[in-house]
Formats: C-alpha cells, structure tokens, sequence
C-alpha cells in the first residue's frame, strides 16, 4: 500500500510508506534433547499501516512461532522486528510486554477469553488496562460485531464463532498499530469462518492498523491484500 503524490508536470507519483512492521533476517532455532531445530531461516516480512497480509505455510513451517516473537512472547535468537519506530528485539520482557499491551491486538486460534469477565468486561479488558478505553469506539465495535444483546453474558454462553467476534473485539479496541492472528477460524465452521474474517478486515480497515494473520485456508488468504508463504523456515 502507498500514499500517492504528484511529480513537478502533475503525474502521479506512489511514495513508498514506512512499514508500520519490519522484520529483517530473523533466526530461532529450538533445542531439543537430541537436536536443535531451525524454526526461522533468515525471515524478512514487512507490513504497512492500513495493509493486511496472509501469512500462509504448512503446519510445522514457523508461522505461529513468528508471531509470537512479533508480539514479544518469545525472544529471537537474530535479526530485527521493528513495529513503527519500537526495535522489539532490542527490548526487555517489561518493555516487550507494554508494547504488546499497547500497540499490539492478539487473537488466536484459542479465543482466550477471562470466563469471571462478561463479554462486555472482556471487551474492554485491554483498553483498560493501556489506559486508552473509549466507549463511543467500543459501542462501535459492539455494534459492528452483533454483541449488543450479549454483554451481560458470560464466555461459556456464547458459540465458538461469537467468542472470537468478542476477542477481535477486544484485539481492536485498544486502537492497536498492529494487528496479529494466528489461525483465527481454525475452530470455526467454514460459513462462521468467513463471516470472521470479513469483520476483521472491515475493522482493520476501520482502524487503519497493519494486519498479519497466519492461516491454512488458501480461501481465507484470498481475502486479504497479499500473502506471503512459510516454507521451510523462509519466506519462499
């Protein structure tokens, strides 16, 4: 995705926009009791503000394991991770974690939901805590997602579909700079899948974040705005 201006004779010209995530040359490599494994080869991946990308792979190719040094739940062994002007790789556990509180929406496969929390606590769970709630844009995504007759419900009311509308929610609400999901609808029916991700997108859209969600469903991939593939450790 680019910005466009004009040249000096009024021809459009693309500027290239800094990449809101920026991932150069990343290694990680797990040791096992008879061997270490190379999960990350050198991976370079970067994504723009406003831009959402499929990160696809066979099981086993890195994808969650990329994700999770993204968000700052594991650490690299090499290369870089940049989101906007924050060098996470450079970053203590505490500074890691306040990134990922504060710039970073999570969802995954698992819908991690508090089940003490009403859905409507559970919304606003991390906005809160980042200090950076704001009811008008919860109502908004309260609406946008069909949760307005569950708020007083608890996570073990609802189906798996409305879970993961709740924890997108929750993801977004904090207004995050980037936006991560790991197999989001790999528990979902296809129909319920599709009604997901179309959401999601919608709300990326909305938010203008950069958005990486790491799927197996080539149909899934087909909606976003490019894919880039795992194999092997590299970007292939």
């Amino acid at each position: 995705m680019v910005d466009i201006s004009s040249t000096t004779d009024g021809a459009a010209r693309p500027i290239p926009q800094a990449p809101m995530l920026a991932i150069q040359n990343l290694t990680k490599t797990y040791c096992s009791a008879q061997e270490k494994i190379a999960v990350l080869r050198g991976v370079c991946v970067h994504v723009v503000a406003g831009e959402s990308v499929a990160l696809t792979g066979e099981s086993g190719s890195g994808k969650s394991t990329l994700l999770h040094l993204i968000a700052g739940l594991d650490e690299a062994d090499g290369g870089s991770i940049r989101i906007d002007d924050a060098e996470v790789t450079a970053l203590s556990d505490r500074d890691r974690a306040a990134i990922r509180r504060d710039r970073i929406g999570l969802v995954f496969q698992q819908f991690n939901l508090i089940p003490s929390l009403t859905i409507a606590d559970n919304l606003a769970f991390q906005s809160r805590i980042a200090g950076r709630h704001d009811g008008h844009w919860q109502n908004e995504l309260v609406d946008r997602l069909g949760l307005g007759t569950l708020l007083k419900r608890y996570p073990e009311q609802l189906s798996g579909g409305q879970q993961q509308r709740v924890a997108i929610g929750r993801a977004l609400a904090v207004r995050p700079s980037l936006f991560l999901a790991d197999e989001p609808t790999g528990n979902l029916d296809e129909a319920t899948a599709d009604d997901v991700t179309d959401i999601a997108l919608d709300l990326v859209k909305r938010t203008g974040c950069a958005f990486l969600m790491a799927t197996h469903s080539t149909r899934l991939a087909a909606k976003l705005d490019r894919k880039v593939r795992l194999s092997a450790g590299r970007i292939a």
